[in-house]
C-alpha cells in the first residue's frame, strides 16, 4: 500500500526540495504550480502536493533545450502562445482585464462574446437562420449544427473583419438554436430557460446568464487551442467551433459533469464520507473538485454557489470532500449543482458548458487568425530507428 500521507508535504521540505526561498514556493502555488490544501493536524500550515514538487524539480534538472521545454509546456506547463483575451492570475480569473465573476454580474453571454473578440458596440448577426438539425439530443443536434456550417462556409482567412464580426455572433446563435431545438430571439439566457421550462426573466434564467459567463472562456484550455490549430490553418470559424466541440466532448474535458453525477452516485449508496474514504484509499479522482489553476478556490463556483442553495447530496459530498482532502467545489461541481436545482434536463451541463465556450471558441479563432501564424510543432521521434 503507498503512503499516501507522504503525497502532501510540508512546507520545509518542500522548500528544501527545490532549493527555493519561501517566496519561490508561494509564486509556484499563486500560479497554480504546486496544488496545496490544510494541514489537518495544524489548519495553520499548508501542506504541499509531492507530485508537484517532484515535477518542478525533475524541470529545473534537466537541461533546458528547446525540445524539452516544448514537451514540458504541453500539459500545465509554461504558456506556449501570447494571446489578449483571457488570464489567470491571483487566483482570479480575467477577461481582457476586466474581472469575470464581477461581469458575471451584470453582463449577457453575447456582451461577453463581444468583450471576448474584442469588439464593442451593438451585436451583428444574421436573423434569417435555418431550423437546426434533428438529433437524438442536444448534444447530437449541436454537432450537427456546426457540421452543416463547417461544410458551407467559406475560410476565414483574408476575410474582412465586420463580416468575421457577423459570423461570429451568427454562429453564437446558431449552437443556441440547436441546444434549444429551435430558432429564436432575445436573449441566449432566456432562450434557454424558456426551453428547458423555466421561462424568462425569472430567477433561474439568471442563475444561467451567470454560468454562461464564468464559463466562456478560460485561457488555453484543450478546445480553445484545438480551435486555434484549426483557425492557424485559415479554416472558417464554423470548423474552428466544431474543433472546439469535438475536443470538449472527451471525458477529460466536458465529461466532468457526468463524472460528478457517478461520484454523487456512490455517495448516495454508500454515503458522502464513505464514498469519499474509499475513493481516496483507491487512488481514484475526486471529480468537481479543486482545479490546478486555482490554489484556494475557483472563483467561479465560489461566485455560483453563493447564489443558489445546491441539492442537499450534492452539498453533503461537497463538505465531505472538504473535511477529507481540504478540496473545494469547482465550477464543474457549480455546474452540475446548479443544473440538478433548476431541474434542468440531463445533457443541460453539457449544453451549458458548449454554448458558453463556443464564445472563447470564436474568439481565440479571430485571434489565431489575426496573428497569421500556423500553429504546426515538430514530434519528438521515438520509434524504431531510421537512418
Amino acid at each position: 500500500m503507498p503512503d499516501k500521507a507522504r503525497d502532501w508535504i510540508g512546507a520545509d521540505e518542500a522548500r528544501a526540495r527545490l532549493g527555493v526561498r519561501p517566496q519561490t514556493l508561494y509564486a509556484y502555488v499563486s500560479r497554480g504550480r504546486v496544488q496545496t490544501r490544510p494541514d489537518p493536524g495544524d489548519p495553520r500550515r499548508s501542506l504541499y502536493r509531492s507530485a508537484d514538487i517532484a515535477q518542478l524539480t525533475q524541470r529545473k534538472a534537466r537541461s533546458r533545450k528547446p525540445s524539452e521545454v516544448a514537451a514540458g509546456a504541453i500539459a500545465w506547463g509554461e504558456p506556449v502562445l501570447s494571446s489578449a483575451i483571457t488570464t489567470v492570475s491571483g487566483g482570479r480569473l480575467f477577461y481582457r482585464g476586466r474581472d469575470a465573476v464581477e461581469l458575471a454580474g451584470t453582463e449577457t453571454l453575447e456582451s461577453t462574446a463581444r468583450l471576448l473578440r474584442g469588439g464593442h458596440g451593438a451585436a451583428l448577426k444574421r436573423t434569417d437562420r435555418p431550423a437546426p438539425p434533428a438529433g437524438a439530443d442536444m448534444r447530437a443536434r449541436a454537432f450537427a449544427a456546426l457540421a452543416a456550417r463547417a461544410g458551407a462556409d467559406p475560410p476565414a482567412l483574408g476575410r474582412h473583419p465586420l463580416a468575421l464580426a457577423v459570423e461570429a455572433a451568427t454562429l453564437l446563435d446558431v449552437m443556441t438554436d440547436a441546444i434549444a431545438g429551435e430558432v429564436g430571439g432575445g436573449a441566449i439566457h432566456n432562450r434557454l430557460a424558456l426551453a428547458w421550462g423555466l421561462g424568462p426573466g425569472g430567477p433561474g434564467a439568471d442563475l444561467i446568464r451567470r454560468m454562461l459567463v464564468l464559463m466562456a472562456d478560460h485561457e488555453l484550455n484543450p478546445s480553445a487551442f484545438a480551435a486555434r490549430v484549426a483557425a492557424s490553418t485559415g479554416a472558417s470559424l464554423s470548423a474552428a467551433a466544431l474543433a472546439g466541440l469535438a475536443t470538449l466532448s472527451g471525458p477529460r474535458h466536458g465529461g466532468a459533469p457526468a463524472a460528478i453525477r457517478a461520484l454523487a452516485a456512490e455517495a448516495g449508496q454508500a454515503g458522502p464520507r464513505v464514498a469519499v474514504s474509499a475513493r481516496l484509499a483507491e487512488d481514484r479522482a475526486l471529480p468537481g473538485f479543486g482545479h490546478q489553476l486555482y490554489p484556494d478556490v475557483d472563483p467561479r463556483a465560489e461566485a455560483m454557489l453563493a447564489r443558489f442553495t445546491p441539492p442537499a447530496p450534492l452539498a453533503e459530498l461537497a463538505q465531505a470532500v472538504e473535511a477529507f482532502t481540504g478540496l473545494k467545489p469547482n465550477v464543474d461541481f457549480a455546474l452540475v449543482a446548479m443544473s440538478e436545482a433548476l431541474k434542468l434536463p440531463a445533457d443541460a451541463p453539457f449544453a451549458l458548458f458548449a454554448v458558453a465556450r463556443c464564445a472563447g471558441w470564436i474568439a481565440h479563432a479571430i485571434e489565431q487568425l489575426q496573428s497569421g501564424a500556423l500553429i504546426r510543432p515538430r514530434a519528438r521521434y521515438v520509434g524504431v530507428e531510421v537512418g
